[in-house]
């Protein structure tokens, strides 16, 4: 425990993700205790703060310390008077869900298909799932750090100083697609507001200055100037490599939970085991990495430091 800030920080001991306890984040965080969350999100890439009690409000304003919060070009289920917060939920109230129910249900990295990517992901759960005594809708989290450094090195050398474009529709197309979602196809003005970009498939963390492999399944779509085959056979090699089960961490919300998460670090996914009787009522904010990647980029300089 932190003599200064009263805050303990718990490993989960599975390599990524760690416990916050001693912390209200209905108060503003001063200085020191912004510091030890930095650097527990640093050292863990995970972070649960459990038993919260918050309004929408006070989730933006935590989530705002870290980074610009996102207004998601999906446009859909956003607080009333607050967009940066988007409500995840499949409870429906006269007939109309009340948020979006698909989420996440596949492997990606929030905001990879935007020029100024995500840094983290803070997620407040008011409802959770239960059946039979135990909490569904579990997410998925895996080590992109641990999943670069075990990469063959005629792999590493292959991908390094190489980039892949990604694109917002690859993954709202596949949830259409692939699971029945009740999606609209994006309109124009949305595939205008998010064009492919591309990105390093290998940075170095701006906090640790570890390198991570920045490639997911959701949004990648290729590697940029590789032969289609090759870059097919090479991110498909990435993808599978990537979620191993030695890599990932899993975390079982309670109502209460925040969950922040470094997007720069891991890949997750979120599991859509429970029925419409089950529910489950989350709020997030996207935070942009435009505090710790001054250059807005996956690729900026590892020395880029972060500023309260």
């Amino acid at each position: 425990m932190s003599e200064a800030t009263g805050i303990r920080v718990v490993p989960s001991g599975t390599g990524l993700a760690a416990s916050v306890e001693g912390l209200d984040l209905s108060r503003p965080l001063d200085e020191a205790q912004w510091q030890t969350v930095i650097d527990a999100i640093a050292a863990h890439g995970v972070l649960r703060f459990p038993a919260q009690q918050l309004t929408s409000q006070q989730l933006f304003e935590f989530s705002s310390r870290f980074g610009t919060p996102e207004i998601n070009v999906g446009g859909m289920f956003q607080e009333p008077g607050l967009p940066q917060v988007m409500i995840l939920s499949n409870i429906q109230r006269d007939g109309k869900p009340v948020g979006i129910g698909d989420a996440g249900q596949d492997w990606h990295t929030d905001m990879s298909y935007s020029g100024t990517v995500a840094f983290a992901n803070v997620l407040y759960a008011l409802e959770v799932p239960q059946r039979d005594g135990q909490p569904l809708g579990e997410t998925r989290f895996s080590d992109m750090a641990a999943a670069y450094d075990t990469l063959p090195d005629d792999v590493k050398a292959k991908i390094e100083g190489r980039t892949a474009t990604h694109d917002f529709e690859k993954f709202w197309e596949m949830m259409r697609r692939e699971k029945g979602s009740p999606r609209p196809p994006l309109t124009a003005a949305q595939r205008a507001a998010k064009p492919p970009v591309s990105h390093p498939l290998v940075m170095r963390h701006p906090l640790s200055g570890r390198r991570t492999l920045y490639a997911n399944p959701g949004y990648a779509m290729f590697v940029d100037g590789m032969d289609r085959a090759e870059s097919d056979a090479l991110l498909a090699f990435l993808f599978e490599h990537q979620v191993q089960q030695r890599f990932v961490h899993v975390h079982r919300w309670t109502k209460g939970d925040l969950l922040m998460w470094d997007n720069l670090r891991t890949i997750h996914k979120a599991i859509g085991d429970y029925g419409p009787t089950e529910p489950r009522l989350i709020k997030r904010c996207q935070v942009m990495a435009d505090k710790v990647l001054p250059q807005g980029t996956a690729g900026a300089a590892a020395s880029a430091s972060v500023h309260a």
